[in-house]
């Protein structure tokens, strides 16, 4: 200071939140608080508010509580927060007469002229050591995306992040906790994102049959044994799902019952013909859960597995029905996508 000042200069040598800036600066370059921006602006936003809560506000206590909550609000709008800028701040206040006496000056002199002197000393120091600094962060790539992609879809170990920041070498401005906990966040978040690629559309099956309202119970009993299914979908004439009746639902209505007694056949059809089986639309359920053919199959997991759904109707963009998906069908599609993903790794 003296050198570039010279001896007459009435400022301090040294402002004592310096020596936390050097701190950061010289131990933690990686850490977000300490790089240029942040030293730089954070100091001299504290200083310039610093000295101008101690001149208009005579109380000391009350002008330094101010200055150093007006200084971390404005370096948190600046994007440049430092914390030994909150020092400054307070220095700017309680430091005395020598200090008060600078007035704004106190910001160039010696704030900024400290600030900039630290850190042409930090660059130096770590272009010389072989750190970066300012500091970028490090791409993780080798090669193509493809490590990258395997190591989200088998996931990683504590020891393994422990193992990446050791190799690193430098210590970041997080805890190892924090850090593993986001990591495994963004990694359930992509893994989800990728089912997120795979729509109704994709794993609906698309051969199926409906029926009507107005279709005999013992119709709808024959379609079910016939394609081998438990629920068929129930449609008006616009292909609007109206309903839908299971095989549960035919057989708790007893719509089959009307010759459990009789033995002979002739009996059990002279029965039938004068009892002819229920309608479909007196037996379906009308409360039917659909899902629209543009729906992430990841939406339906909740659905199969908190509200005791097996068949939900797939709709078209008209409201039209277009499929119909079982959980078979949902794991399938499930297993069909980790498959893909798997591959795209490899």
């Amino acid at each position: 200071m003296h050198l570039l000042l010279g001896p007459a200069a009435n400022i301090p040598l040294l402002v004592a939140p310096m020596g936390a800036s050097a701190v950061l600066l010289f131990a933690v370059p990686a850490s977000p608080l300490a790089q240029p921006w942040s030293i730089i602006g954070g100091n001299i936003v504290s200083a310039t508010v610093g000295v101008a809560c101690a001149s208009l506000i005579v109380e000391p206590v009350g002008a330094a509580a101010l200055a150093v909550a007006m200084a971390i609000c404005a370096m948190f709008a600046l994007r440049c927060v430092h914390p030994p800028s909150g020092a400054v701040a307070l220095t700017a206040v309680l430091g005395g007469p020598a200090v008060h006496a600078l007035g704004y000056r106190f910001v160039a002199e010696p704030i900024a002229i400290q600030s900039v002197a630290l850190l042409c000393a930090a660059i130096l120091h770590h272009a010389a050591t072989g750190h970066r600094y300012p500091h970028v962060a490090q791409s993780s790539g080798k090669g193509t995306a493809a490590p990258a992609a395997a190591a989200a879809n088998e996931g990683f170990t504590r020891a393994d992040l422990e193992a990446v920041l050791n190799r690193r070498g430098e210590l970041l401005d997080i805890d190892t906790d924090d850090l593993e906990s986001l990591l495994r966040d963004v990694q359930l978040q992509a893994y989800a994102r990728t089912f997120n690629e795979l729509t109704c559309a994709d794993i609906m099956s698309r051969s199926l049959v409906a029926v009507s309202a107005v279709t005999r119970a013992s119709a709808a009993w024959s379609l079910l044994k016939q394609r081998h299914i438990k629920a068929l979908p129930v449609t008006d004439e616009k292909q609007h799902v109206i309903g839908i009746v299971t095989r549960a639902d035919l057989v708790d209505k007893r719509a089959f019952s009307k010759g459990a007694g009789l033995t002979s056949p002739v009996q059990r059809w002279f029965r039938r013909s004068i009892t002819p089986a229920p309608l479909v639309g007196a037996l379906m359920n009308v409360e039917v859960r659909t899902v629209d053919a543009t729906t992430p199959i990841v939406e339906l997991v909740p659905v199969f597995a908190n509200y005791g759904h097996h068949h939900i109707p797939v709709l078209d963009s008209n409201r039209r029905l277009a499929g119909m998906i079982t959980q078979a069908d949902l794991i399938t599609g499930l297993y069909r996508q980790a498959y893909a993903q798997q591959r795209r790794a490899a």
